[in-house]
Formats: structure tokens, C-alpha cells, sequence
């Protein structure tokens, strides 16, 4: 028997796919377009957090990366844990648009689905039909603040890259993965009508988990949701690829990201070694 939510999703998996050729076919060729001196401003939650917090985290990677290709960039960090569509749009001005960065990566999404009733609605529809209580209306939808958040970061000049968001659980069938997959396709919606720059991030990330085939394993992230090394990898090197980082720039990325690993991983051996004497 046909499983309904497979049926479903087929379109969406189809739609995923060939934006996916699209964005890889546009990088390809094109030149890096992040210049030494930019200033790239990481907007998000708290993925995005411990992407600067954590020395290995994507944020980091993605400048270590930048680097490695001769592109020296600033961060302007401005993940907060717990933060959805609503709280990043209020704090907008203060975080991001105040520091004056020429790029923003948008990483928006995962919260607005994972907290259920204290969530963000998609839409109206879902807003007046949906789970959630009086209060809600307060947060907006998700649809109208990314919008926003894009039309007033773009007001001020910044290139964006927005990244879908990854996974909630890496179960890919549960049903906060299969509402988050509408959360998607807004934004690849909105990226398409905007002209934006996208990392497809959820795309890359069912890939590798469908290809890994462990569904009792963390293979991605640490708890289901918040990264590890592996998922920031993949993730950076996302961001990196729809910065315009062709395949042999990536490679001298990864090449990096792996020299830095072991050379951190040598210096807490000797730390311990050394504390055991």
C-alpha cells in the first residue's frame, strides 16, 4: 500500500532535487563572491550559535574555508538559541543591520516548527486553523517575516544566502520533518522570487542520510537538531557552494577543516598526556 505522506512529499523531493542541480549547475563556474575585507553577518538560533561558539562549528568553517581559497572575511555573529522567524526580525536592526556587513547568511526555521504551539504559523490559514493559541498572533507567520527580514536587509545593500533548515531529528519521516518541509519551500519560494543566493541545506542534509541508511544513529548531529562535527561540515560546505566556492576550491576548504581538526585533536593528547605525568 501507497504511503500518503510519501505521496505527498514526492513533489517536494522532486522540487528539492532540481533546485539543488540548479544551485550546484550556478556555482559551478562562478566566481567566489565573498571579497577579503566583507563583512558577513550569520543570522539565526542556536545552530548558528554554536556554528561561531563552537571552534569547529559551521560559522568558523565557513570562514576557515574562505581563507584556505585566500578570502579574508569577518564574521558578524548573531545566532541566539531559542530564536524564531518573529525574534529575529525584531532584532534585526540591533544585530545585523547596525553592523553595516555587505552578506547575511539566514538560517531560520527549525524553532518555528519544533515548539509546537509556542511556534510560528506558516501562514494565515495555519495561524487561524491551527494549533496555536490567541497569543500567537503576536508572532506573526513565518511567511511574513522572512519576507520582511529579507526586504529590510536588502534595503540596506546585503547579498543574502538563505539556508533551508536542516532536520528536527534525523528520523526523516516524523512529522516535524514533514512540517518543516513546507517551511522550506517558502523559502526556496522566496529565494527564487528575491534572486537570492541559497544553501539547501535540508537537501543535503536527506541526502547523506538516506545514502548513510542509520536511522539508529546520530550521524549528523549530536541530539537530533544542534550539530555535529559532520553536520557542520556539510553545512559549511553548503554556505561555501552558493557563495560561488567551485569543487576544487572545496576541496582545499575541506582540506583545511581536516589539518585544523587533527592539529587540535595532536594538542589535547599532549595536554593529557602531560597532565598524566
Amino acid at each position: 500500500m501507497n504511503n500518503p505522506l510519501s505521496l505527498q512529499l514526492a513533489p517536494q523531493r522532486w522540487a528539492v532535487g532540481a533546485l539543488l542541480a540548479f544551485f550546484l549547475v550556478q556555482t559551478a563556474t562562478a566566481a567566489i563572491a565573498i571579497k577579503s575585507g566583507d563583512k558577513i553577518a550569520f543570522l539565526g538560533d542556536s545552530i548558528t550559535e554554536a556554528g561561531w561558539g563552537n571552534p569547529f562549528g559551521y560559522v568558523r568553517l565557513v570562514l576557515s574555508g574562505l581563507e584556505a581559497n585566500q578570502v579574508k572575511a569577518e564574521a558578524v555573529p548573531a545566532g541566539i538559541s531559542g530564536h524564531k522567524s518573529n525574534d529575529m526580525l525584531a532584532r534585526l536592526q540591533r544585530d545585523v543591520l547596525s553592523k553595516n556587513p555587505q552578506w547575511m547568511t539566514l538560517s531560520c526555521g527549525v524553532n518555528d516548527v519544533w515548539h509546537g504551539k509556542n511556534g510560528v504559523a506558516l501562514n494565515e490559514a495555519a495561524l487561524t486553523g491551527g494549533i496555536y493559541g490567541p497569543e500567537a498572533a503576536a508572532r506573526g507567520t513565518y511567511q511574513k517575516n522572512m519576507a520582511a527580514i529579507v526586504d529590510q536587509a536588502r534595503g540596506k545593500g546585503i547579498e543574502i544566502v538563505m539556508l533551508t533548515s536542516t532536520v528536527i531529528h534525523e528520523k526523516l519521516s516524523n512529522p516535524e520533518n514533514a512540517k518543516l518541509a513546507l517551511y522550506n519551500d517558502t523559502l526556496r519560494t522566496l529565494a527564487q522570487e528575491k534572486k537570492l543566493r541559497m544553501a539547501d541545506l535540508n537537501a543535503l542534509f536527506q541526502q547523506r542520510l538516506q545514502a548513510e541508511n542509520k536511522p539508529d544513529q546520530m550521524v549528523l548531529t549530536n541530539d537530533g537538531v544542534h550539530m555535529a562535527f559532520e553536520g557542520d561540515k556539510l553545512m559549511a560546505r553548503g554556505v561555501l557552494q552558493a557563495m560561488g566556492l567551485n569543487g576544487s576550491q572545496l576541496k582545499k576548504a575541506e582540506q583545511a577543516w581536516a589539518m585544523a581538526r587533527q592539529a587540535a585533536d595532536d594538542a589535547k593528547k599532549a595536554t593529557k598526556a602531560a597532565a598524566s605525568k
